[in-house]
């Protein structure tokens, strides 16, 4: 058993690496270097001379997204004993999280065409079609806010099963939960208190980093630290 919930551990942690490679380069380096807020031209220009490199950032996305259903599944398989309901609630959330994103690759694809693709000019003049790719990018953009309400949630059950299975360190479980609690109130603050969401973002998504680092590593190296699953409803 021990063996066995030890490779399923480390495959969760390749995975969880391939979420964060893919995610990373896609949200974290294409998607702020094309968009620039209510600058429809500035947008069109980058979208134009980094065509190949949007290109790259959508089948990243993509890639996160399928690497992250699979590893929900993994870690589902490792933790469903725990407690089925909250497994199931943890693999729909990732469901969510992971359909958003694809949808988001698709606005942003779909504003490369608008921006290179004479036809657009045509039809809606040469502001009409910048207008419309910056519009697509912006439903990109807040699509991705959208989808950080469920990169939060599914943390709060995966830190719950961590951390009542046994398998695992119980700070982790924790840092897990409140992650999750830090990617929430990040969202709330760039929706409600917009002026002041870029100076505490910094700050607020500390946590956050420090909870999906920490598991890939504790995947990774620990794998997992006991035999069995501590069953609490089967």
């Amino acid at each position: 058993m021990i063996n066995s919930n030890k490779k399923t551990a480390r495959i969760a942690g390749i995975l969880y690496l391939l979420v964060g490679i893919f995610g990373g380069f896609a949200e974290g380096f294409v998607d702020p270097k094309m968009y620039v807020a209510g600058n429809a031209r500035t947008t069109v220009a980058n979208l134009v001379a980094n065509s190949n490199m949007v290109r790259m950032g959508v089948v990243a996305h993509l890639l996160d997204g399928t690497f992250f259903v699979f590893l929900a599944m993994v870690l589902y398989n490792l933790l469903k004993e725990v407690n089925k309901q909250v497994a199931r609630g943890m693999l729909i959330l990732v469901a969510l999280a992971t359909g958003i994103i694809c949808l988001n690759a698709v606005f942003q694809f779909e504003g490369l065409r608008v921006a290179t693709e004479k036809l657009y000019a045509t039809s809606f003049g040469k502001e009409g079609a910048d207008a419309l790719a910056l519009l697509l990018l912006d439903m990109q953009h807040y699509g991705t806010l959208i989808a950080q309400v469920f990169f939060g949630l599914w943390l709060i059950p995966l830190g719950y099963l961590c951390e009542k299975s046994g398998l695992f360190a119980k700070w982790l479980g924790a840092v897990l939960i409140l992650g999750g609690i830090c990617y929430i109130i990040d969202l709330l603050a760039a929706f409600l208190v917009p002026t002041i969401s870029q100076e505490i973002h910094g700050f607020v998504i500390i946590p956050s980093a420090v909870a999906e680092i920490s598991m890939v590593l504790y995947l990774l190296i620990v794998g997992v630290k006991r035999n069995v699953v501590k069953i609490q409803h089967v």
